[in-house]
């Protein structure tokens, strides 16, 4: 096993006017499942492959242990890559498949039945060994590239996006299972996704990325309740964090006609900012039982059983200012019904965190 770390990693491709990835400084822990996570472009995908070997790294460095593989052919680096379309060979049966890199690595025909039973029995493929990969389903054909990379024995596994072929249904399943096989296995893991749910459900710690720079790097839970930017805040937690522009008030910040409280200190940091941001996650925020909190038009409500959830905007707007501003989410516990002729008043009920409009970083 080994840690991984990248000190100043950037990579800018020809023609372009800015890095795709800069100046990227983490590091990995022996063992440990790290997600990068972060809308299309930011880099994330392209970090993953500067670590693999197939994008070169145009400054900084990248060590895998106490080794520099900065400069050294994928085949040297001791990793193995899932990718997002499994890259499995046609004409091979599964076993072959996942038996292929230790035969071109000359290892004995008895060694590389033993090790693809052994990730088979992990994978639950024992049954598959000798079908071809059409004759599977898609999260078959996911466990496969799995078992490949299982049996090389790497120090570091790479995952680009491995799911996203999968249905919802599958998905969810299978993320369950990679974690808990990484777990098991202990072999340090770099996991690369879009989709959020996916990075606070299974990484020990996740890296959040925007145009190429590292926002911020946590476990789940700490990005959950102290994002350190207005980036993190809005793109970590389905529903998204409700982030509502207000004028610094006595007291708190104004958003229509209420002040939402807040504490004095934290309005000192504000520096001569004339308005801040607000931000409240949705189970933060409960219908009002008297006159006080803010005015909401309610758009819709959904129903899911347990929770419901109310989608609205802030009361009095324009249709064009409806559009152009935040959309507000309440989780609404109660199964009375909302009363959507007239506009709801919403109260904060836990965390208000605050952020600076001007730098977009949390001053709470």
């Amino acid at each position: 096993m080994a840690t991984v770390s990248f000190k100043d990693a950037s990579r800018v491709y020809p023609g372009a006017d800015h890095p795709a990835v800069d100046k990227l400084n983490l590091t990995i822990g022996d063992g440990e499942f790290m997600v990068l996570v972060g809308p299309s472009g930011c880099g994330k995908s392209t970090s993953l492959r500067m670590l693999a070997g197939l994008e070169e790294v145009n400054s900084g460095s990248i060590l895998i242990g106490d080794q520099d593989v900065t400069n050294l052919p994928p085949k040297d680096r001791d990793i193995a890559m899932v990718f997002q379309n499994y890259a499995l060979y046609p004409h091979m049966t599964v076993a072959d498949n996942m038996g292929f890199a230790l035969k071109m690595q000359g290892v004995s025909k008895s060694e590389r039945e033993r090790r693809v039973g052994e990730a088979a029995k992990l994978l639950g493929l024992e049954d598959f060994l000798t079908r071809k990969p059409k004759a599977l389903s898609g999260g078959q054909r996911q466990r496969v590239a799995m078992g490949r990379a299982i049996v090389r024995q790497p120090q570091v596994f790479l995952m680009d996006e491995p799911l996203s072929n999968l249905d919802a249904k599958l998905r969810v399943s299978t993320r369950t299972q990679i974690a808990a096989l990484q777990q098991r296995l202990g072999v340090t893991t770099v996991y690369v996704t879009h989709d959020q749910v996916e990075a606070m459900t299974m990484g020990d710690r996740v890296a959040v990325m925007k145009d190429g720079i590292l926002q911020q790097v946590a476990n789940p839970l700490e990005l959950y309740d102290t994002p350190r930017n207005l980036f993190v805040a809005g793109f970590i937690g389905s529903p998204a964090m409700n982030l509502i522009k207000g004028k610094v008030a006595d007291g708190g910040v104004q958003v229509g006609d209420y002040v939402v409280p807040v504490e004095r200190e934290v309005l000192a940091r504000a520096q001569g900012d004339d308005t801040l941001t607000i931000g409240i996650r949705p189970e933060h925020l409960g219908k009002s039982d008297d006159s006080q909190g803010i005015a909401v038009d309610v758009a819709v409500v959904e129903e899911l059983g347990a929770d419901s959830y109310l989608y609205g905007s802030l009361a009095g707007l324009s249709e064009e200012e409806r559009l152009a501003g935040p959309q507000i989410v309440a989780r609404m516990t109660s199964r009375h019904p909302i009363d959507r002729s007239a506009p709801v008043r919403l109260k904060p009920t836990g965390t208000v965190h605050v952020f600076s409009n001007s730098t977009g970083e949390r001053l709470s």
